[in-house]
């Protein structure tokens, strides 16, 4: 995903989130960052945090959003 994700393209990433989450998958969400989007890493926070409460139902965050190098990482697992 990129940190300005289009409503349509994340509802489209978010149904193979939830499908791989059914079958009973790890998913890793991985954001990653180009040029300019390195100075609003506030984006990407948020929108992992959006990530977050979407699956919350039936999902646990296993690992928290962080920064590695220009990605942020999260790991999800089915509850």
């Amino acid at each position: 995903m990129r940190p300005n994700i289009d409503i349509h393209d994340y509802e489209t990433k978010m149904k193979a989130v939830n499908k791989f989450l059914e079958q009973g998958d790890k998913v890793k969400v991985t954001l990653r960052f180009r040029g300019r989007e390195m100075a609003h890493m506030e984006l990407g926070m948020k929108l992992l945090k959006k990530v977050q409460s979407d699956v919350d139902e039936v999902a646990k965050v296993e690992l928290l959003p962080k920064l590695e190098g220009r990605q942020m990482i999260m790991v999800v697992a089915p509850r």
